[in-house]
């Protein structure tokens, strides 16, 4: 195995996924948090410019979903046979939640009466929550631990639900929401624009709250975490994430005060952005914490390297496609905007 990390093909892996996975959680992540936002709204006319803002976008934001997973899946298939062992209910809830939440998306447009509408609304709703908090929990699992004997999964049925799990639950779907009410500042107007500040006044002070809560939690579930985060030298590395998050929740509130339209959205993003950097401080080198690195996961650099001249032609597309799909439908969605 080569010895230079840029040239490490396990590393070069690693930070592909893990670049897939964030772009997923910042792209998807606001889609689901305006379906999360439908059971605050009750208006069926602000109900479809919600669902208008993102009807052009979601289908291919769940494209960075199916890339980690299927990357994680070619080039990590240890990790990724324990991490599904561990976690099969949770995901399959997400997958399910997922699914039923796009049904619901196209569905909504063509219900024949305002109930049915309003079944699907609820659907919609229903999904986008379950499979933010599905995320949460497995995202929680792999930070508290998988129990693995030699190569598999030793654990229970149910070591994925614990406090911190369901904590870490509740957190991405405030989180979501937050990504969800800037997305809808950026992309609207009026009433529903204003309610929408409003949203993300509250769910921004909430959401600090439990990031703040969900990073003081963390350290004390392993040594290791602690030491990287508090000990010498790591807070070297370590000491940026919350001064840069200061930063940015200070643009967050002045953008809020002065009626910023961007900045508010770009700013939730950096907090995803820096919770993410420090879940990778935390459990570096490993993949399933806190055995399992990326090194014991690899499959042979042979594989690997024939994976790579496909992720080096394949990423560039999907790349093209978000950033033209986005420069397409740009601009403000109002009543009359239609995609179906």
């Amino acid at each position: 195995m080569m010895t230079l990390p840029w040239l490490d093909l396990p590393v070069v892996w690693a930070g592909l996924i893990g670049v897939a996975v964030l772009a997923y959680v910042l792209l998807d992540g606001f889609d689901l948090g305006v379906g999360i936002l439908f059971g605050l709204e009750h208006q069926a006319e602000d109900r479809d410019v919600m669902v208008n803002t993102v009807a052009p976008v979601w289908d291919g934001n769940e494209t960075w979903l199916i890339l980690g997973g299927g990357g994680l899946f070619a080039v990590f298939p240890l990790a990724y046979s324990v991490i599904m062992t561990a976690h099969y209910p949770t995901i399959i809830a997400m997958l399910l939640a997922l699914v039923f939440r796009g049904v619901a998306f196209e569905f909504r447009f063509r219900a024949a009466t305002r109930n049915g509408r309003f079944w699907w609304d609820v659907a919609f709703f229903l999904g986008s929550t379950l499979a933010a908090f599905a995320q949460g929990l497995t995202l929680g699992s792999l930070l508290q631990g998988v129990q693995v004997t030699g190569r598999s999964y030793s654990g229970g049925w149910w070591d994925w639900l614990s406090g911190f799990t369901v904590f870490c639950g509740v957190s991405l779907v405030v989180g979501y929401a937050l990504l969800g009410a800037t997305w809808l500042i950026w992309r609207t107007e009026g009433a529903l624009q204003a309610r929408c500040r409003s949203y993300a006044r509250a769910l921004g002070l909430i959401t600090l709250t439990l990031i703040v809560a969900v990073s003081l939690w963390t350290p004390t579930l392993y040594p290791t975490f602690s030491h990287r985060w508090f000990g010498w030298p790591g807070i070297l590395l370590t000491s940026p994430v919350p001064i840069l998050m200061a930063l940015l929740t200070y643009w967050f509130w002045r953008s809020l005060q002065r009626g910023g339209q961007v900045t508010p959205f770009l700013c939730a993003q950096g907090w995803f952005v820096l919770c993410y950097a420090g879940l990778g401080i935390s459990i570096w080198p490993n993949l399933v914490p806190p055995s399992i690195s990326i090194w014991d996961a690899a499959a042979p650099p042979a594989s690997q390297a024939f994976l790579l001249v496909g992720a080096v032609v394949l990423i560039p597309i999907i790349l093209a496609y978000t950033g033209f799909t986005y420069w397409t439908f740009r601009g403000k969605v109002g009543a009359g905007t239609h995609y179906h």
